[in-house]
């Protein structure tokens, strides 16, 4: 199977959406500054962020898009750019900005100040539009990063995008049809969706995730593939149930393809862990952070 970047868009009914500034209040964290963020989207619906950035910066530099997680604490969301959460060693904003980088998060729908609608009624009600729930959340997710490759601080060559769980599937489906995004690395969400199902695996995944007609077309494997040749790193614990060793080794098989045939092999690396379940390791941290100094 290949498919072009255009028809996946489709696929994701992925559409167009604006993000505009209305608030800004801005901490002194000590060795970092943190940034309280308001936003509205073009249908007047009003969206939380948190951005991290080092202190003393006097030129444009490097930046990431970090997408938020799910683990079905809806509370969370962006907050755990500056929070963290279970799954995580610590907040990795603070992680971020002291090696030099401007991060930025925002709410998706159904988490952090946005739960207030559950994933269920807004998956079913974007389904019955002709739309899905996950082309919402990738279309906000480019328009973030719209607004973070404007500002001064950020050097819109040298960005990359990141996330564990929801994050990371957010950050390869996003770079595989948005080239603004320089280097991905995502963490604990990167399987062959068809071996899930093989597996009875993808009833741990979330409704946000329901793409009509995906595996018909396409697989997880060849969507990562799209981000070639730009870096991609790939995290992973092999005792996670959320990815099967199996569904790994299908992607993975395919994702490897198509790096071999962009001539970008060296781009392309894998970190898997044994042992290690649906969470990030200090091994992985540290990984993503000499990943990220590298190629940004």
């Amino acid at each position: 199977m290949t498919i072009s970047v255009d028809r996946l868009r489709d696929l994701y009914r992925m559409r167009e959406v604006t993000l505009t500034l209305t608030g800004r209040e801005t901490e002194d964290r000590g060795d970092y500054l943190l940034e309280r963020l308001r936003f509205v989207l073009g249908d007047g619906t009003p969206v939380r962020g948190f951005l991290t950035r080092p202190k003393g910066a006097t030129s444009p530099g490097p930046a990431i898009l970090y997408a938020h997680a799910h683990g079905g604490r809806y509370d969370i969301g962006a907050a755990e750019l500056v929070e963290g959460r279970p799954a995580l060693l610590d907040a990795p904003g603070p992680a971020f900005a002291r090696a030099g980088y401007v991060t930025l998060c925002i709410d998706m729908p159904t988490f952090g100040e946005r739960s207030t609608v559950t994933e269920s009624a807004a998956a079913k009600a974007a389904l019955w539009k002709g739309e899905t729930l996950f082309g919402r959340m990738l279309a906000e997710n480019a328009a973030a990063l719209t607004w973070l490759a404007a500002l001064p601080q950020v050097d819109p060559g040298r960005i990359g995008m990141t996330g564990i769980s929801m994050g990371a599937t957010l950050t390869y489906f996003l770079a595989a049809i948005d080239e603004r995004i320089k280097a991905s690395a995502h963490l604990c969400c990167y399987a062959d969706f068809a071996t899930l199902i093989d597996t009875a695996a993808h009833d741990l995944h979330g409704h946000y995730l329901t793409i009509p007609g995906l595996l018909a077309e396409t697989s997880t494997g060849e969507i990562a593939g799209l981000v070639a040749p730009r870096p991609q790193l790939i995290c992973l614990g092999l005792d996670d149930p959320l990815t099967p060793p199996l569904a790994i080794e299908r992607a993975k098989a395919e994702t490897v393809a198509a790096y071999a045939r962009a001539g970008a092999g060296e781009a392309l690396s894998f970190l898997e862990q044994d042992g290690v379940g649906h969470s990030e390791t200090a091994e992985m941290r540290e990984a993503v952070l000499g990943f990220f100094g590298r190629w940004l």
